[in-house]
């Protein structure tokens, strides 16, 4: 006879009933590894669109998610405030509201396309970091324009930038709801890490796409900054694919970002008319890949807990002091 108070059963792993008749079935998962932290609207896990780079590309995003039933939380852009005109960020802003999607535009100067030549070093040098006060002054100039415009959300490389912009949203020189976002290309590693770039700002900090299920756990441990995460990342971040790990990873890192990313595909930043064709065939692509990934959680039984769309604040936060 049925039981009609009966709890549902929990989330089903990836071919779980073969294994275990065949005698190879996994550990039981431990509620210990789990993350205790959520959203501040209840839900575990958002999503966003990565690469979305301009008017165009939001279109094509915007309506492939209509046609595949993806809800988007976030667009986020990886060219930079300063290769979109003021009309062209004014069109995507209206877009994304029209829609109940946040936008995240990236910020200024960046090593890798300044004159600096230890990026281009096997090391790496400083990466994507600002080099000096005028790179410092770039992106603070494409902050303001930014919000002033109507963005409410930063994506930022730079330590240095991000306690910045931290201390402008605290003074009044920048929206109050501004959110800043650290790239995946700064990405912290350790939970101490993840600690740091909280305490200076971060309100979303996208990890590597490498770090083990532990890891997650882990920085779960000293850290409820909302995580970014590439479940499918692009190759010059790795080219991981983690559809199927996406249950436990929401599981370990709530609240999280899924991010779906494009592995096996030409760079596009600085995006520009000459790559038109390939950015426009990427951001649909990004779409599907998203779509695949919310149909394995749903087969799963793990597609429970999503923010409601048009959710964007991360909940209360650890800084650092900002004052003198």
């Amino acid at each position: 006879m049925n039981d009609a108070t009966a709890s549902p059963p929990g989330p089903r792993r990836p071919g779980d009933s073969a294994l275990t008749a065949l005698g190879l079935g996994a550990a039981a998962l431990s509620p210990a590894d789990a993350s205790p932290h959520v959203f501040p609207d209840g839900g575990s896990w958002r999503t966003e669109i990565p690469s979305v780079e301009g008017p165009e590309a939001l279109s094509v995003v915007l309506k492939e998610s209509t046609e595949l039933d993806v809800p988007v939380h976030r667009i986020s852009q990886g060219s930079g405030v300063w290769m979109l005109t003021d009309a062209e960020i004014s069109e995507m802003v209206a877009g994304c509201a029209e829609r109940g999607v946040e936008l995240c535009l990236f910020t200024g100067p960046r090593g890798t396309w300044d004159t600096g030549a230890s990026t281009r070093t096997d090391s790496g040098g400083a990466g994507l970091r600002a080099r000096g006060h005028d790179a410092l002054a770039g992106c603070v100039e494409d902050a303001v324009r930014a919000t002033e415009l109507g963005v409410k959300c930063l994506l930022i490389a730079d330590e240095g930038v991000l306690w910045t912009l931290h201390r402008m949203r605290n003074e009044g020189l920048l929206p109050a709801g501004t959110t800043l976002k650290v790239s995946a290309l700064i990405g912290a590693v350790n939970p101490a890490a993840v600690q740091v770039q909280e305490r200076l700002g971060a309100d979303s900090v996208n990890v590597p796409s490498d770090l083990t299920l532990a890891h997650f756990t882990e920085i779960r441990r000293a850290s409820r900054v909302p995580l970014d995460l590439y479940v499918e990342a692009p190759d010059d971040l790795g080219g991981y694919v983690r559809m199927y790990e996406a249950a436990e990873l929401i599981r370990r890192g709530a609240p999280l970002y899924l991010k779906f990313g494009l592995s096996k595909s030409p760079g596009i930043y600085p995006y520009g008319r000459q790559v038109r064709e390939l950015a426009l065939a990427t951001a649909r692509e990004r779409v599907r890949r998203g779509r695949l990934v919310l149909d394995l959680l749903a087969r799963h039984g793990a597609d429970g807990g999503m923010s409601p769309l048009g959710s964007r604040l991360p909940g209360e936060l650890h800084r650092f002091p900002t004052g003198p």
